[in-house]
């Protein structure tokens, strides 16, 4: 239930963005009531196709840092503002360029396929990127006759390898998302035991062991998409415990159960209302890309747009 605080959030926010021409886009794991004030609610994938084809003059990014550096070097001609300074990824920081160059140079014959959670330097050094919506499609479109250099998180490339047979190198020490890391096998075993009617949805982030045990496995939208339609009553929801909050929006009819309440994306939640508000009054923090790495960077993120 809102207050009457956030109330008057809600009526600055409006206002703000109607005088300044500006476009919210929130990730799925955000607050709920920051994706009530969004423009566009959506995974990766929603959020790269929002920023390419908005014509606003100020693009707010409620998400993480590489979510805020991908509507920039898709908008370089645009403020591009995230309402909280250094909503780092530990994920996309478990790539640097220097890695994904030592991985390039020892695999010459290869095509760069990076996972969107990689910082823009790194996205500059790739081929073509993709999401947990479009994995699956980008790479069966890629050229079969190379190899597929693939980074930085392991687990979404055992999901791609697994479901289009293409042969996939990791980059050397492949990372992981550590809160999807928190599924357990066991853990999610135990919750089957307490919920045996109930079907499992996880997102590809998961540990390979957990992603063998489910019903289906996508990105949100797709976890969202699956829940409306299938005949099932119940389900268990293998991913940020927010999107049980947002499946139960979306299908009141219907049960979710976290795999466990502790499974949230912190750096997600850090926006709030005051602070977008804050972010549009004063048009900061400003998000900028250096160009030449802009330039770079928005030749495979458009070729997967294309692809997708």
């Amino acid at each position: 239930m809102q207050n009457n605080t956030d109330n008057g959030h809600i009526e600055r926010i409006e206002q703000l963005k109607r005088e300044k021409n500006a476009i919210i886009l929130a990730h799925n794991y955000e607050r709920p009531e920051i994706r009530a004030v969004a423009d566009v609610v959506s995974g990766s994938l929603g959020l790269a196709e929002a920023a390419n084809e908005t014509s606003a003059d100020i693009i707010v990014v409620c998400g993480v840092d590489f979510m805020a550096e991908m509507a920039a070097v898709m908008n370089p001609d645009r403020k591009v503002i995230s309402p909280v300074r250094n909503a780092t990824c530990p994920l996309a920081q478990q790539l640097s360029p220097r890695k994904l160059r030592d991985a390039k140079r020892a695999n010459p014959n290869s095509e760069v396929l990076l996972y969107m959670n990689a910082h823009a330097s790194a996205i500059a050094l790739a081929d073509c990127v993709c999401t947990a919506a479009n994995a699956l499609t980008v790479a069966e479109a890629m050229d079969h006759s190379s190899p597929i250099l693939f980074g930085p998180d392991r687990c979404v490339s055992y999901y791609i390898s697994k479901r289009t047979g293409r042969e996939l190198i990791a980059v050397p020490e492949n990372g992981a998302c550590p809160v999807h890391q928190k599924i357990s096998l066991e853990a999610l075993i135990a919750a089957k035991a307490a919920h045996p009617r109930a079907k499992v949805v996880a997102h590809p982030e998961c540990r390979p062991e957990v992603q063998d045990r489910t019903d289906y496995i996508g990105s949100t939208g797709g976890i969202v998409k699956f829940c409306k339609e299938a005949d099932a009553g119940e389900f268990l929801v293998a991913t940020d415990s927010g999107v049980s909050r947002m499946l139960e929006k979306e299908s009141p009819e219907k049960t979710f159960y976290p795999i466990s309440d502790a499974l949230v994306c912190p750096r997600m939640k850090v926006p709030t209302l005051a602070k977008v508000e804050a972010a549009l009054v004063n048009e900061k923090f400003r998000v900028v890309v250096p160009q030449e790495i802009a330039d770079a960077a928005r030749i495979p993120i458009e070729r997967m747009l294309e692809l997708s």
